[in-house]
């Protein structure tokens, strides 16, 4: 078999349960004296504490949101200029990781951060070290060059090297209190990331052997992290699952699923991972083809349609939504449009146009 490809991982990843309580070691280690802190509400009362503990983090960002906004990068780059932080911990799920890295990338910039977002000014030469620490199992956040943000109704992918985290803090610990439906929703959003790196354009061999991995530890930990969240066996596999599928997607990056989700988010405001799920194993079925089948046995499945009836009955088990009547009024000449104009389209190896796309949904009516 001819082989032809290249693969790169920069990130430094420490794995295993209790590896965030040796923060200050991994900051002696790179050599770090002033960090900022971007977290979500639940975190930040933590954040504050650690602040309080050790005097190298110099401020906190708790207001980070679900879907996170370009005002929490204003705010977290304000704080880190003005504490001339040398480093951005990201805590949390994508959204405080994404908060994180587009902070970090711009605080030594001159430019505002619309300039950045909007791509009329190139990202400086120069940023903050950037440290990834995931508490959901699901974004991979912390080994990808991505991040998504949000500004008024609009929201972006920026894709660009200067977001690389310098280290991912990967605790399955800090999933343990993840309430059960943001457990399958990022859990879906992991099985979607290994999946569309599978089949994406660009999948390449070593990505596809993390990408079957993952795969294979969702089926068999998910349904039991969702109904036993205090499970410490099923929260470890979906920490380390989630981390596969990031590394699995990081350079092929996703398809047609990711590019559905945006207008469901947008229009129809479901969380990222539900959006990601909701075409799921609609495109399992219309992706279905050797290698698919292939990735099915080795994670003990018999086809791809027991891979799409999987993943149904996980949406199902947790009610999240998967028909458009569960969305209201649907405007779908406009859902298929905005689905098929967005890039990640091109990604999936079967084309689909408008036409393609309105009729999968109406499938799903």
């Amino acid at each position: 078999m001819a082989l032809d490809f290249v693969y790169s991982q920069p990130v430094k990843i420490y794995f295993g349960e209790g590896t965030f309580a040796k923060l200050g070691e991994i900051l002696d280690e790179l050599g770090l004296q002033r960090c900022v802190i971007a977290c979500g509400r639940h975190f930040a009362p933590t954040a504050q504490a650690m602040m309080e503990q050790d005097a190298r983090i110099t401020a906190v960002f708790g207001g980070v949101e679900q879907n996170p906004q370009l005002s929490g990068v204003i705010e977290t780059t304000r704080l880190a200029r003005e504490t001339k932080a040398d480093a951005v911990i990201g805590v949390g799920g994508g959204s405080s990781i994404d908060t994180a890295k587009f902070a970090a990338a711009i605080a030594l910039g001159d430019g505002e951060a619309l300039e950045y977002y909007r791509g009329e000014k190139p990202f400086p030469a120069e940023r903050l070290t950037i440290i990834a620490v995931p508490t959901t199992a699901g974004t991979g956040s912390e080994v990808t060059q991505v991040s998504v943000v949000s500004h008024n109704t609009e929201k972006r992918t920026i894709n660009n090297p200067v977001f690389m985290p310098k280290v991912a803090i990967v605790d399955p610990v800090l999933s343990s209190t993840v309430p059960p439906r943001t457990t399958m929703n990022t859990g879906l959003d992991a099985m979607a990331h290994a999946l569309e790196g599978y089949w994406s354009k660009n999948h390449q061999p070593i990505s596809d052997l993390m990408a079957i991995e993952a795969v294979r530890l969702i089926l068999a930990n998910l349904e039991t992290a969702y109904t036993d969240g205090a499970n410490m066996e099923a929260r470890a596999n979906m920490a380390y699952a989630s981390l596969l599928g990031g590394l699995s997607f990081a350079l092929p990056k996703t398809a047609a699923c990711h590019a559905c989700s945006y207008p469901l988010s947008e229009d129809y405001h479901l969380p990222h991972g539900e959006a990601c799920a909701f075409t799921l194993d609609s495109f399992v079925r219309i992706n279905a083809d050797e290698r698919l089948e292939l990735l099915c046995r080795r994670v003990g499945l018999a086809g791809t349609e027991e891979l799409a009836q999987k993943i149904a009955e996980l949406k199902k088990l947790a009610s999240l939504r998967s028909r458009l009547s569960d969305l209201g009024e649907v405007d779908l000449d406009k859902l298929a449009h905005d689905c098929a104009v967005h890039g990640l389209m091109a990604n999936n190896p079967v084309k689909m146009d408008e036409a393609a796309l309105r009729a999968m949904f109406e499938k799903l009516a």
